[in-house]
């Protein structure tokens, strides 16, 4: 019988300078590592953007959040754009729950946004 594997992490880049990386499953402290080296490898090529996927997140515990928020500012202090997508249900409560809503929020976050609140 064979078992799934509890998470998954699948990353790309594309031609035109767009990084993707997608979750699924359950983002904790043993899965978190695999979140940091792929956002790594994507930032690594010096895409213009990276999309981060997590519709298939189905579960995440502070760990998982620590490592959202650090792919977060790594990605937005490379200077590349962000879009975070399919955000469910119970990622939104834990989100919500420590004050990251208007941090960790799905949508289009430009680099530049960052720089210019820090001046």
């Amino acid at each position: 019988m064979n078992v799934p594997p509890r998470f998954t992490v699948s990353r790309a880049v594309t031609r035109a300078g767009d990084a993707h990386v997608a979750l699924a499953g359950e983002l904790d402290h043993t899965t978190a590592p695999q979140v940091r080296e792929a956002v790594a490898a994507c930032m690594a090529e010096r895409p213009k953007s990276l999309r981060l996927e997590l519709s298939g997140v189905e579960f995440c515990d502070c760990s998982g959040l620590g490592v959202l928020l650090e792919t977060r500012l790594c990605v937005l202090l490379a200077g590349a754009d962000l879009v975070v997508a399919g955000i469910g249900t119970q990622l939104a409560r834990v989100i919500s729950l420590i004050g990251a809503g208007d941090i960790l929020a799905e949508g289009y976050v430009k680099a530049d946004s960052i720089l210019a609140r820090s001046e």
